[in-house]
């Protein structure tokens, strides 16, 4: 997964885990809860020795959080008879420092990492277990983890993510379902200015396009100056920019890879006529000025500066995959922001779609340094963070810390689910809680899961932020293409992992570059077409769909 997606999957899931967490226990030793299938418990029932483990783990350590005296690691410490000889890492130079440990050969018992911060890829699981670094987890699982076992026997995805091509499970996956993540490309609009000029909710690109003008002409803040932004974005981070949204009603834009499907087989979107008719609606946007040219060179701070401009409301509409991206959500024009739902084109009505969260990768292996032991009770942890209890004392504190049991007459956030988990509000001023590991402990968080956390029905009051997602969402759910190439999940070849990395970067930076100054009139969609299809022909565009089709096939037949 690339810098760009994981700054954000950060931010969005601290704020999500602010807000909607996920399930715990009451922080008693012995007990463990039910996983979703019904099985109970860990493998913990047979005899732990007298002393406890001692198991060295390297770990990415989140603000606010101290591992040692952190109280989910006592209380797994002591469920489990474990002595952890922490090595924390900081967020900055996590990567870095776990390749180093590696290649010096001094590396722990285990690495449990921060997956929105650094993990290992799909190449890195493949190169260090053929190695031997890294041992299979497949045994183990089958001995010691009966929850982690189910979950892989009924969610196939999950088997998928996790088991590498030759049958072994060298790393486990943070399964993140994120719902309102899965549908990163949305767009916010302020549904007052809509009110006051006496405009509906737009619903084709050229409908799109006239409310923008009118945001720019009618003065729909009502200071006599024409100071209104139609519509902004940013390039940061994944979910932000504004090329995704309008380019969808024109052709399907997966805002990574540029990849489309047609009876199985992989298409790059970006020679397409339809992607030039796209790149055609998006100029005469940014030729009349109704797109802040700051959205193709500017971060999020920026985009916020705009959203939350101090001398008058100047935002008509927002790219983003949440609006707090670009406002405060205490803020009073917070409520203004609803979506715009996928607009109706020539091509369709697509909206971009992915594994809500979920990426390809380890952030949990066990090395060739554990005893067996340690590995055992390594396993047995795990497999406590794959039941609701276990994961949610993980990710979000422990019980009558974080969260506590519903009380009657509460609403779960998934319509028709039984609500299961309820957090607990920080108070102003209190000091970090130190009960749970945040990202380090997130593994099992299905889409049903994170439906069970309890959220409240007014979607305008910011505590339920994620209510306000959900409902979103929904107006975006369905909208992919029937087919998707699933590059969330597939392995591809370790032979060629190397070679298609590299062109998978000079492919998609080549597209950015050009949408740009196709859009912004540098380059002629006329005159200069065809020598762009080329100049992606040069870069070995062939060869890198190639790459992805073999994969593809391996996949299915898997």
């Amino acid at each position: 997964m690339k810098k760009l997606s994981w700054s954000l999957l950060s931010l969005l899931l601290v704020l999500t885990l602010v807000l909607v967490a996920c399930s715990g226990n009451n922080g008693n030793a012995g007990s463990t809860g039910a996983s979703d299938d019904g099985s109970s418990g860990t493998a913990s029932e047979t005899e732990t020795p007298s002393e406890p483990v001692e198991i060295s783990v390297f770990a990415v350590q989140e603000q606010g959080i101290d591992l040692s005296t952190n109280k989910f690691t006592r209380h797994v410490s002591d469920m489990f008879n474990i002595k952890f000889n922490f090595e924390v890492i900081p967020s900055d130079g996590a990567k870095e420092k776990r390749q180093i440990s590696l290649a010096s050969g001094d590396y722990p018992d285990a690495y449990m990492l921060t997956h929105y911060i650094d993990q290992f890829s799909q190449a890195d699981l493949l190169k260090f277990g053929k190695q031997g670094v890294l041992i299979p987890l497949n045994d183990l699982i089958d001995k010691y983890a009966p929850n982690i076992k189910a979950a892989m026997e009924s969610n196939a995805d999950l088997r998928t993510l996790n088991t590498a091509p030759d049958g072994n499970i060298y790393g486990l996956v943070a399964y993140t379902q994120c719902f309102h993540c899965s549908y990163p490309n949305k767009m916010w609009i302020n549904t007052d200015w809509l009110e006051k000029l006496k405009l509906d909710m737009p619903t084709t690109p050229e409908q799109f396009k006239e409310v923008l003008k009118a945001f720019k002409t009618q003065d729909p803040n009502g200071n006599g100056k024409a100071d209104e932004v139609g519509l902004s974005g940013s390039t940061e981070e994944f979910g932000v920019r504004v090329l995704p949204f309008l380019m969808n009603p024109f052709v399907y834009n997966d805002d990574r890879n540029y990849l489309n499907m047609t009876n199985g087989k992989v298409e790059s979107a970006a020679i397409k006529p339809e992607w030039k008719e796209g790149l055609a609606y998006v100029k005469s946007l940014y030729d009349e000025g109704l797109i802040d040219p700051g959205s193709f060179t500017q971060n999020a701070e920026a985009l916020k500066k705009i959203g939350e401009n101090a001398d008058a409301e100047i935002l008509g509409a927002g790219a983003g995959m949440h609006p707090a991206i670009f406002i405060d959500m205490a803020g009073p024009r917070f409520p203004k922001y609803h979506p715009v739902p996928p607009l109706q084109g020539p091509n369709g009505s697509f909206a971009t779609h992915d594994n809500g969260g979920v990426s390809p990768g380890g952030k949990f292996v066990i090395t060739n340094k554990a005893s067996e032991e340690a590995q055992i009770a390594l396993i047995k942890l795990v497999d406590y963070m794959f039941t609701p209890e276990g994961q949610t004392n993980a990710g979000s504190g422990m019980k009558g810390i974080d969260w506590e049991d519903p009380a009657p007459g509460d609403q779960a956030l998934g319509e028709g689910v039984k609500p299961m988990v309820k957090t607990i509000p920080g108070k102003e001023g209190e000091p970090p809680r130190n009960a749970g590991w945040s990202g380090m402990g997130h593994f099992y968080m299905p889409k049903e899961y994170r439906d069970s956390w309890v959220q409240g029905t007014d979607i305008n009051d910011p505590a339920n932020y994620e209510r306000k997602l959900y409902e979103a969402t929904k107006l975006y759910e369905g909208h992919e293409p029937k087919e998707l190439f699933p590059f969330w999940s597939i392995w591809i070849d370790p032979a060629e992992s190397d070679e298609m990395s590299m062109l998978q970067t000079n492919i998609r930076n080549y597209i950015d570059q050009n949408a740009l100054q196709f859009v912004t009139g540098s380059k002629d969609l006329d005159k200069d077409w065809d020598a762009y299809v080329q100049g992606l022909k040069d870069l070995k565009l062939d060869r890198y769909l190639e790459i992805l089709q073999k994969a593809y096939d391996a996949s299915a037949k898997g």
